[in-house]
Order: structure tokens, then C-alpha cells, then sequence
């Protein structure tokens, strides 16, 4: 209804998978601001990318790892209980203080998509850089049913 349509999840570039399940829990390994197969939202939050534009690039983030969690619960959202944790990593110049605003871009998805189950704890790091040189990158727990 929010005319959100979740891609193919992305392959891992590295050593790992894209999610693990243990017991009623679901790690969704970092995702990147990928949309059809492109990296978008290159560069330094700040000096290269507005933390409005970033906010984007968290928002395709968090569509991404939705993206994982279908896989995970084969297909059914419904099963997801609860949002533990976003952990949201900004690739922002030394300067750069706003990280809530771009974090808010993937919290309020979790919230439009969940309703309360979307409502979770949250950091917003800081990092010097991140893979293939976006501004963003997100990892998250959920606990599903």
C-alpha cells in the first residue's frame, strides 16, 4: 500500500550471507544504498552528499534489508514480531554531526512499513569510510514469529 516494491536481495561481496536466523531472531548483514544492481549515494555525507540526500540512501537501506527479512520469513512480513536494532553507519567528513537526520530515513521506513513493531532502538555511527564509497550502510535485528 506504500508503493514499495521490495527487490531481489543482494548478493553478499564477501564472505557471508545476507542473513542468519537463530531461534526466533534475524540478522540482516550490512546493506548498501543499491537499487536495480547500482551503488547510489556515493561520497562524504557533508562535503559530497546533503544529509537529506543520505537520509535517501538510509531509506534504500532499510527497503534493502525488508528485502532480506522477506527472504527470511519466506515471503510473509507478517511474521516479523519487532525491529530490534537499526545500526546505521554514515560515511560523513570529520565536521559532519546530523547522523539522526540520516538514521531517521530508515527509522521512519520501519515505522510506515511495521506500525509499532517497526518502533526500535537505534545507532548512528559515524565511520571514515564504507564499502564501494556510500554514504550509508545498515545492519539490523529483528525478532520474528
Amino acid at each position: 500500500s506504500l508503493g514499495i516494491t521490495l527487490p531481489t536481495p543482494a548478493t553478499p561481496i564477501a564472505n557471508y550471507v545476507g542473513f542468519v536466523k537463530t531461534g526466533n531472531m534475524v540478522f540482516v548483514s550490512g546493506q548498501l544504498p543499491i537499487e536495480n544492481g547500482e551503488v547510489k549515494y556515493v561520497g562524504k555525507v557533508g562535503s559530497q552528499i546533503s544529509a537529506e540526500d543520505a537520509g535517501k540512501a538510509a531509506r534504500l537501506c532499510a527497503i534493502n534489508i525488508l528485502s532480506q527479512m522477506n527472504v527470511a520469513c519466506e515471503g510473509d512480513l507478517e511474521r516479523i514480531t519487532k525491529c530490534v536494532k537499526l545500526a546505521v553507519f554514515i560515511n560523513g567528513d570529520t565536521d559532519f554531526t546530523n547522523h539522526p537526520l540520516v538514521a531517521n530515513g530508515a527509522s521512519d521506513l520501519m515505522v510506515e512499513v511495521l506500525g509499532d513493531a517497526g518502533k526500535h532502538s537505534r545507532a548512528a555511527t559515524g565511520a571514515g569510510s564504507l564499502p564501494r564509497g556510500v554514504s550509508v550502510e545498515i545492519d539490523a535485528i529483528f525478532e520474528i514469529k
